[in-house]
């Protein structure tokens, strides 16, 4: 069976957000790299969402239909639901995912 993978609004940012800092800190080839790296990882989700793991942090908070899948310095955070695969949070392995959350659910609220 194939999933539908959705990127959400909150992922594309997140996407640019990474695109400026490679791009700014070290080349626009490590920028090319790792964005092919992660369409590829994403693009697996389609036929293997299963694969990834319930991030810690979040199965404290009993939420175990969410996912992440690593690609190489990033995380992606996913949901599955039904046929879809929505992608929610690329990020940087190295920051604090529960401060990104609470980020994103403050800036959800504006």
């Amino acid at each position: 069976m194939r999933f539908k993978v959705v990127i959400l609004h909150s992922a594309e940012h997140d996407l640019k957000e990474l695109r400026h800092y490679l791009i700014s800190r070290f080349s626009p080839q490590a920028w090319h790299s790792t964005f092919q790296h992660l369409k590829s990882t994403v693009a697996q989700l389609a036929t293997s969402p299963y694969a990834g793991v319930v991030p810690d942090e979040i199965q404290q908070l009993n939420l175990r239909h969410y996912r992440q899948v690593l690609c190489g310095m990033n995380r992606v955070i996913y949901e599955v639901r039904e046929n879809t695969v929505f992608i929610h949070i690329i990020a940087d392995t190295r920051k604090d995912l529960q401060s990104l959350l609470m980020r994103r659910l403050l800036r959800a609220d504006k």
